[in-house]
């Protein structure tokens, strides 16, 4: 029996699609029917950079479906379950993993995505095919059951929800809080306008390249105060004069109190770090390479922090399942692109290209 799947392979940079055999459970493995797939643009970069470490491989580190097969000492799960696949491997024993920062974990990498660490990490080399397939194995601990009211297309998207999470509780936000977010069109700052009123946040400032899309996403925030930043309306030096900086320092003359960052490139992260009050945090989750432009010393006389972060952990995956389990979440709006698997080339290089307004994207097997 064979499986539709989009696949890496040694040396390309971008996915194929093959018929590869259907994955059969080990004894503590779960197997599931994805009926929804995340896509995120940023593994194609990874891929670029060679952070998949076991070629070929099948994409994709988001996924939701149905239990399909379950391993003989798998006593938690049945087939039929409605389910989503968490991607974060760790050993679950070290010091970060109890103490609820796993992606800090030296085995730490993701299923259907990048490996981060230099030593052996056997648990990558198992699970390392992703959910852009028919099907996908996975160990039954990294398994959570859904809500009756959470949709397939939801459940594939929590772990950017998470990551959001993660942001926001990095950022350690005083109720009525002030907040700049960042690359605030796409998928991790349409999550986090969604979550705003989740964290106290009052009042949020939005940073983008586009008004058009800026104003689009603003409805987004419900009863949360909302400005906008269009960075192709400042003045075209703003990268070298600090204009965005200024900008901010216009709508919040005594600072904000936090940035949530995920600016994957340029000064944009630097000056808007600038524009935090006394004792903000920047919580960053860009990969921006660019380097930052403020001396230490800016960093001490101001008591800023600066904090990142590569992933989520499973509590933080869990809390959004809660808020959405509860109906006090609701982000099925943010789903905007839907793509038979078959498309799922066309639909990574919409992502890559951005040329149309792209929340969060899924792939239907």
């Amino acid at each position: 029996m064979t499986m539709l799947a989009a696949r890496a392979t040694e040396g390309a940079h971008t996915l194929t699609l093959e018929q590869i055999p259907i994955p059969q459970p080990g004894p503590l493995d779960v197997v599931v029917k994805v009926v929804s797939a995340g896509l995120a643009p940023g593994m194609i970069a990874l891929l670029k950079m060679g952070a998949f470490k076991h070629l070929p491989t099948t994409l994709g580190h988001e996924a939701a479906g149905t239990v399909a097969a379950v391993g003989e000492q798998v006593t938690d799960l049945a087939v039929g379950d409605r389910v989503r696949v968490h991607p974060n491997l760790n050993c679950r024993n070290c010091d970060y993993c109890r103490t609820d920062r796993d992606m800090m974990c030296l085995q730490q990498a993701m299923i259907g995505h990048a490996g981060f660490g230099t030593m052996p990490m056997p648990l990558y080399e198992r699970y390392h095919d992703g959910g852009l397939a028919e099907y996908i194995r996975v160990p039954h601990w990294l398994i959570d059951q859904l809500p009756g009211n959470v949709s397939f297309d939801v459940a594939a998207k929590v772990h950017d929800l998470a990551n959001v999470v993660r942001i926001l509780k990095c950022t350690q936000l005083p109720l009525g809080s002030t907040v700049v977010t960042t690359a605030a069109t796409g998928t991790m700052g349409t999550a986090t306008i969604k979550l705003a009123e989740h964290f106290g946040i009052a009042r949020l400032l939005l940073v983008g390249r586009s008004a058009e899309r800026l104003a689009a996403v603003t409805p987004l925030a419900g009863n949360v105060a909302v400005d906008t930043i269009a960075l192709d309306e400042l003045p075209t030096d703003w990268e070298s004069t600090g204009g965005l900086t200024r900008r901010l320092r216009e709508l919040a003359p005594a600072g904000v109190h936090a940035v949530a960052d995920y600016i994957p490139a340029g000064a944009a992260t630097s000056q808007a770090m600038a524009a935090l009050r006394t004792g903000g945090t920047i919580a960053h989750m860009g990969g921006n390479t660019t380097p930052l432009s403020l001396p230490p010393l800016a960093l001490m006389v101001n008591c800023w922090r600066f904090v990142g972060t590569r992933a989520c952990t499973r509590s933080d995956a869990e809390q959004v399942l809660a808020l959405l389990g509860s109906g006090a979440l609701n982000v099925d709006e943010l789903i905007t692109q839907r793509f038979p698997l078959a498309d799922a080339d066309t639909a990574v290089e919409a992502m890559v290209n951005r040329k149309e307004p792209m929340w969060m994207t899924v792939v239907n097997p």
